[in-house]
């Protein structure tokens, strides 16, 4: 069955290109659904991309054609829409490979551009920092490596001829070491970036670590300024953020943990992308907990939770404690919705970064499961100590204190990475762990 979809034509005079947009559903995926379903992300990343979708095409086939990825027939019928729409451009939601790009541009006389290239061309846009755009620029040059040949197809018209061949498979051996000296540079660029992570990481060693993971535009950078306080750039887009930020965040009862975001997954996620993102994507490895941020609110909300599930085990972030964070319940409505993917997942807290409902719940979740990484101590520092006292404020869950002999006992709930983080800090006697059934330390009112 084919489906055609149509686009009102804008008006604009200062409208950016015009893509047709082209899904192919194979009955080998779990894919299904109608033509709307199947180009409306597609859509999106086009419109994040700067271009303005104009109509699309749907086909259903067994297996993808190894030519063209379509069928002969769906061709002429994109040829003729495209035209007929006055497109620039023809999207596809899949990967082409380059002689499939090169075959249809040669039969549609529009450029091709499939998921991958979109998707890489929407991080370019969004790169801000030194290390998103090196990740950027790593993952274009790994896409346009095997493509060089189709860059040249202008010198094939004169192929043959006296003096046309060596010049032309001159420049394309030049382009190729090229962008394989570029590839190395950038691979050393952050291989230096993540040596740098990592030491920073190891700075951080005593703290609770928490990673925001999750589908593209689910609400993470919103959740993490009203949780921290921050106000990190925020947008109701794809991919606004692609750098790792980390903030603290301090729990109601004083306890301070680091949380960090991450840039967004999506279906189909280009592998030069996550192997170029590694940098990145690094902080949620060593994390001590994964909170995973789903839309509530939209109609591929489980489609969404199996990509950000694929992902991750690629990633190998599967074996990671995770609790579901399922955002932006104030955009849900039929609450039966709800029921469902809190039914799909093991431990769900359904919240709304916007209005702040549901946050509590999510904090009390945290800190149940610091809780069961904590144990009972008492410490003891000077009272005149303030770097120790400061350091002492910010971790753990303080049950009872008293002041003794210009010494200041602490009775605490702390886990033991933080323990060892406190004796590192406040060595030479600074600080004393006492047993925690010593005569002086206070007890619990």
């Amino acid at each position: 069955m084919e489906e055609r979809i149509s686009v009102t034509r804008s008006t604009d005079p200062r409208a950016a290109e015009r893509a047709l947009l082209v899904g192919v559903i194979l009955s080998s995926s779990d894919g299904g659904g109608d033509a709307d379903e199947a180009l409306a992300e597609i859509g999106s990343l086009v419109e994040a991309a700067g271009g303005e979708p104009v109509g699309g095409l749907v086909q259903r086939r067994e297996k993808p054609d190894p030519r063209t990825y379509i069928g002969k027939g769906k061709v002429a019928e994109a040829k003729e829409l495209a035209a007929a729409l006055d497109a620039d451009l023809v999207v596809f939601d899949c990967d082409l490979s380059p002689a499939q790009v090169r075959n249809l541009e040669g039969d549609l006389e529009r450029r091709v551009v499939d998921r991958s290239e979109l998707i890489l061309d929407i991080f370019a846009r969004r790169a801000r920092t030194r290390q998103a755009k090196a990740q950027v620029e790593l993952a274009q040059l790994q896409y346009t490596m095997p493509r060089l040949r189709r860059m040249w197809t202008h010198l094939e018209r004169t192929e043959g001829a006296i003096g046309a061949r060596g010049p032309g498979e001159t420049q394309l051996e030049t382009d190729r070491r090229i962008i394989q000296k570029k590839i190395r540079d950038l691979r050393a660029e952050l291989q230096v970036i993540e040596e740098r992570r990592q030491r920073e990481g190891e700075a951080r060693r005593g703290h609770f670590r928490i990673c925001l993971v999750g589908y593209t535009n689910a609400g993470k950078s919103t959740l993490l300024n009203r949780l921290t306080g921050a106000e990190e750039y925020a947008a109701d887009q794809l991919f606004a953020t692609l750098d790792t930020r980390t903030r603290q965040w301090r729990l109601a009862d004083g306890r301070v943990v680091l949380l960090s975001d991450t840039v967004g997954f999506v279906r189909d996620l280009p592998h030069h992308l996550v192997a170029s993102f590694h940098a990145t994507l690094e902080e949620a490895r060593s994390s001590d907990l994964l909170l995973e941020v789903i839309d509530a609110g939209s109609k591929e909300a489980l489609r969404q939770a199996d990509a950000v599930e694929q992902v991750l085990g690629e990633l190998e972030l599967g074996g990671l404690p995770r609790l579901v964070v399922l955002n932006q319940i104030d955009r849900v409505g039929d609450r039966l919705d709800l029921a469902v993917l809190r039914n799909r997942f093991a431990r769900t807290v359904a919240v709304s970064a916007r209005t702040g409902e549901g946050l509590p719940e999510l904090e009390a979740e945290v800190g149940a499961i610091l809780d069961r990484e904590s144990e009972e101590c008492v410490l003891r520092v000077h009272a005149g100590d303030g770097r120790a006292l400061g350091l002492l404020r910010e971790v753990g869950v303080k049950l009872a204190e008293e002041y003794i002999d210009d010494h200041l006992y602490l009775r605490l709930r702390l886990a033991v990475r933080e323990l060892e983080r406190l004796r590192s800090e406040l060595r030479g006697g600074r600080l004393e762990v006492l047993p925690v059934e010593s005569e002086h330390p206070p007890r619990p009112r």
